[in-house]
């Protein structure tokens, strides 16, 4: 058993570079990539709008827009790196992602994760019916969008 650990930790040692290094093979699939990940982008947004429009007072206090929206974000953040893992830079898609993602994937990773642990976060907050923090919880959750399109997203 401990041999089949410890081959299966050097297996995952040696490819998991392959996995995060792939280049797209063809400009069809660089597109399609990049058609996938502005879709996921464009579903974040769309759940983050209600959020916003509650934060700032525009929108009535709602808990279950809050749990419903803060799950999807949670579940489409997770899905995000693996969507930027093909590096597309070698095709003239059209993105407006920089070129540092595909030079700083962990930091990419580690902005991902700061997602879904504010979506968690904002989450408990909605389960717990929260109301004095859900705009500091929702604020936490912009922010961390916020940190990752200042140093990945073109302006």
């Amino acid at each position: 058993m401990k041999k089949t650990l410890i081959s299966l930790a050097l297996v995952a040692t040696l490819v998991t570079p392959l996995v995060f290094a792939k280049e797209a093979s063809s400009e069809k699939q660089a597109n399609t990539a990049v058609d996938f990940r502005k879709a996921v982008l464009q579903l974040v947004r769309s759940n983050m709008g209600p959020l916003g429009g509650m934060a700032k007072g525009q929108i009535d206090y709602d808990p279950e827009v809050i749990k419903t929206n803060a799950l999807r974000i949670q579940q489409l953040s997770l899905m995000m790196g693996d969507y930027f893992e093909l590096d597309t830079r070698k095709f003239p898609v059209k993105t407006h992602a920089l070129d540092i993602i595909w030079e700083e994937m962990d930091d990419f990773k580690s902005k991902t994760q700061d997602l879904v642990d504010a979506a968690t976060n904002l989450q408990k907050v909605a389960l717990a019916n929260d109301e004095d923090n859900y705009r500091k919880a929702i604020g936490a959750l912009g922010a961390t969008c916020k940190a990752c399109h200042d140093k990945f997203k073109k302006d």
